[in-house]
């Protein structure tokens, strides 16, 4: 890509869960450092990918105040990620499609060019992200080709991320520098941890 163009993908921010660990407060309305945790995922975004789109199901006006397209999943009683992934998919305009979830707010400013480099080069329509804690296969850059099997996938029932993606050809690409990347506020616990780095990540 040529400097300053903007890689064709559309980034999706996954906000459509249940969040029971904070007793179903939406998860990515929940404030740190003074924003909602969905906005600085989309803000991580902001100028490294052609659109973004946030995938919820509860408080729509709430979310669309981040400036970004909402979308519902179609499918009812909060089927997961990849219903989130398929319902924004027939909204996005992009060629790649990325996830990632709405609790995430320090992810790597460069995951969007390193997953696509990876696809890319190894030719593969998936690539997922992972540091040494594991592999975080929600936070995946998919091909659109791929749609009308996911589509299969779910309407068959299908709910988990790692299942589909053993469908296809998939890249696992490594991010390793920061212990914080890949934080997920799942609890009032991960919160706090958190707040108490937030300044160190300027979105």
């Amino acid at each position: 890509m040529a400097v300053n163009e903007l890689a064709p993908v559309t980034g999706i921010v996954l906000a459509g869960g249940l969040a029971r660990r904070f007793r179903g407060e939406d998860k990515g309305l929940i404030e740190l450092a003074g924003r909602p945790l969905a906005g600085w995922v989309a803000d991580g975004l902001r100028g490294r990918v052609a659109e973004i789109v946030v995938s919820a199901n509860r408080n729509l006006p709430g979310y669309a105040r981040l400036g970004h397209t909402v979308v519902p999943d179609r499918l009812p009683d909060y089927p997961g990620p990849l219903a989130g992934l398929l319902s924004a998919a027939a909204t996005a305009q992009q060629e790649w499609l990325l996830t990632v979830p709405c609790d995430a707010p320090f992810l790597p400013l460069n995951l969007v060019s390193h997953l696509l480099e990876h696809a890319r080069a190894a030719t593969v329509p998936l690539a997922r992200a992972a540091d040494e804690t594991g592999t975080h296969y929600a936070i995946m850059l998919a091909h659109r080709d791929l749609m009308d099997d996911l589509r299969d996938y779910v309407d068959e029932g299908g709910r988990r991320v790692q299942a589909w993606q053993q469908r296809h050809a998939c890249e696992t690409v490594y991010f390793g520098d920061d212990a914080y990347a890949f934080l997920n506020v799942n609890t009032p616990e991960d919160l706090r941890t958190a707040e108490r780095v937030a300044h160190r990540y300027p979105r």
